[in-house]
């Protein structure tokens, strides 16, 4: 990581860019030793995005203390001998450039860079054996055990370069869609009028696109698996995968919601393949999209870079999506963005597809297929060309990142906001001083616009938006506070503002009367699921009869973007009901899977901020248990958002589904 750490400051600029562990590694004697749960850590980090452990360094409550390594090269042999140890660990990441000695207070502390595998390592695992909680992956601060089938998954990634190229046993021409074929077929001839293909018949056009397949070994042959999604039947797709879903929604309102005003899905009304799902979703994606009057080389170009970039973004969902994963292939449309998402992680590190250059695509017969007709960009340059789109509009920049639960799932989501609205930028002018703003660097200029237009910023926001090396833009948030433009608050994902503009606080939206924590929530007793609707206000804070609610009952303040759920007894009937419908199965089961409360506290949160105190009495939880237990980890995970980021544990604090921000 080419980090030089020279006091103890360095470690908290490391900890904000980096997934950092802290381990004593002081040993029986005191002399040192490797502590044995490094090595999950070390399987963690590699199987996730990489990241530094410090040896001799305590961590407690984002405090460090330094304690040191008395003899740091036994500690050092024994990490190397257990890297190249195939009974320790599968695959040795670590070189001697990895691990640093330094001097910090008088006391040698030890550095390892543990990077992030490449899909061919993956997955590293300890012993021999991947299986029975063996391989690890990193999930917030913590080293998490993969389960099997994760585990089986990572090993069919190292193993196939492509995953549709595989020839379908028991497939014909019966299970494909003629009509989508047969359009395929137009599309390529009116690109290429010329080409020798056009003039083949359908089987031998099917083998030249990778759509059918001979193995020359085996001499088995026969439609291939990107050939059936491509052209197939939906039913004859889902026989082979299970879980394919295609799903496209329109909103008119920017929410985060399920109540949409067009939708293409699984309905049997259309083929249900991905050739058609791409015809149908990029006219309604671009359908209000202005044209301005453009000639290219005497001839009118119909298309925008808006329109390119989500050309991509569409082809690029497909064509890199996991068909054998659970998560579902969807497209939303609303009027302040386009979001995208596919299952399954991604092949390289996000920063890296950023740059482009370096493409390792999922299904790579798909991508040439999508590429014969003119769609999908080739070496790597799919998603730089998306981000050149959104540029050139002066919007904020596209976000891209992962999730691992509760499925593995890529996210991309192009916001239509300026990011350097004229409002914006005269507002940081005049605050700071034309001069000032406009001498900084852009990375500056974009961190001070993103935390004015968004209200914060943070290092992660940053880090998905710029191709700037994460140990710098830690530097880079430092230096604005030290100029006095940035405030600060957090410890590890710290949370930036423009100085002098308040971030909202739970007296700024409820008063300065604290909730009543005596009378607030209802029985919680699973015994007694229905909420009376008469029970006591559940985040009742002062008894101003001059707030300011919606149609539904919800509180509106000036200080958030979103209504706020802060008293379950001054919801609508109609609100109240949806809601108790979607927590109907945690309030009458005490023990319920995970996932599936997730799910719920997720869907409440659309939409709308929800009180800690109004989410655990419709959840049928205790509020503190609910927190620390689920809310806070979805944070982590940026799954939920907060009302106020300064105050995360505050009693009034509240939440919405993070797409909502």
């Amino acid at each position: 990581m080419n980090f030089d750490i020279h006091m103890i400051d360095d470690i908290e600029l490391l900890r904000e860019s980096v997934d950092l562990e802290c381990k004593l590694a002081i040993g029986r004697n005191g002399q040192g030793a490797l502590p044995q749960d490094f090595w999950p850590t070390y399987s963690s980090f590699a199987n996730t995005n990489g990241g530094v452990v410090l040896l001799g360094v305590r961590e407690r409550k984002n405090h460090f203390s330094i304690e040191g390594i008395e003899n740091p090269e036994k500690v050092r042999k024994e990490l190397f001998d257990g890297a190249n140890n195939p009974k320790t660990v599968s695959s040795c990441l670590v070189t001697d450039a990895m691990v640093s000695e330094v001097l910090l207070q008088g006391k040698i502390i030890l550095v390892v860079d543990i990077p992030r595998a490449t899909r061919k390592q993956r997955p590293v695992h300890l012993t021999r054996n991947p299986f029975d909680g063996n391989t690890y992956r990193r999930l917030n601060e913590g080293d998490r055990r993969l389960p099997d089938d994760e585990v089986k998954r990572m090993l069919a990634e190292q193993v196939e370069d492509s995953r549709d190229d595989r020839i379908l046993t028991g497939y014909d021409w019966d299970d494909l869609d003629i009509g989508t074929f047969r359009a395929y077929r137009q599309v390529f001839a009116n690109r290429e009028p010329s080409h020798p293909w056009n003039s083949l018949e359908d089987r031998a056009f099917l083998r030249q696109i990778g759509g059918w397949r001979k193995d020359r070994e085996t001499k088995v042959a026969g439609i291939t698996v990107a050939g059936l999604l491509m052209f197939g039947e939906m039913a004859s797709i889902q026989d082979e995968f299970p879980n394919y879903m295609v799903d496209y929604q329109e909103r008119e309102e920017a929410k985060a919601e399920k109540r949409w005003v067009d939708r293409i899905t699984l309905d049997g009304k259309w083929s249900g393949n991905l050739y058609d799902f791409y015809r149908k979703v990029y006219l309604k994606l671009t359908a209000e999209l202005p044209v301005p009057f453009n000639l290219k080389k005497g001839e009118r170009k119909d298309e925008t870079p808006v329109h390119e970039a989500l050309r991509e973004a569409l082809a690029n969902v497909i064509v890199h999506a996991d068909y054998s994963d659970r998560a579902s292939v969807f497209v939303v449309k609303r009027p302040d963005m386009f979001g995208f998402r596919n299952p399954g992680l991604m092949r390289i590190p996000v920063e890296i597809a950023l740059l482009g250059g370096e493409p390792d695509c999922r299904n790579r017969t798909l991508h040439k297929m999508f590429r014969f007709i003119g769609v999908g960009e080739q070496a790597g340059t799919g998603i730089p060309k998306i981000l050149h789109g959104w540029q050139s509009q002066h919007w904020n920049p596209p976000k891209l990142y992962e999730l691992v639960e509760p499925y593995n799932q890529t996210l991309l989501e192009l916001r239509m906001i300026d990011l350097f609205p004229e409002q914006v930028l005269a507002g940081l002018r005049n605050k700071f001083g034309a001069a000032a703003f406009d001498q900084l660097e852009y990375v500056e200029r974009v961190a001070l616009a993103l935390a004015s237009s968004e209200g914060t910023v943070n290092h992660a926001r940053l880090k998905a938006v710029t191709t700037e090396h994460p140990v710098d833009l830690s530097k880079m948030l430092q230096h604005l506070t030290t100029m006095g433009m940035l405030e600060s608050t957090g410890g590890r994902g710290a949370i930036y503002h423009v100085k002098g503009e308040a971030i909202p606080k739970p007296e700024d939206v409820f008063g300065t009367t604290s909730p009543n924590l005596d009378h607030s929530l209802p029985n919680l007793d699973h015994s007694s699921p229905n909420l009376d609707h008469s029970s006591p206000n559940l985040d009742h804070s002062s008894p101003n009869s001059s707030d300011k609610r919606d149609k539904d009952g919800c509180l509106l303040s000036e200080h958030l973007n979103l209504p706020v759920i802060d008293d379950l007894g001054q919801l609508s009937d109609t609100l109240r009901a949806h809601l108790e419908t979607l927590a109907d199965e945690p309030r009458e089961k005490k023990k319920l899977n995970r996932e599936t409360l997730i799910q719920v506290i997720l869907k409440i949160c659309e939409g709308r901020f929800v009180t800690l105190r109004s989410l655990a009495g419709l959840v049928n939880r205790e509020p503190e248990t609910l927190r620390g237990q689920y809310l806070r980890d979805l944070v982590k995970e940026r799954k939920l958002a907060l009302a106020f980021p300064t105050t995360p544990t505050h009693e009034r604090q509240a939440y919405t589904s993070a797409l909502n921000k």
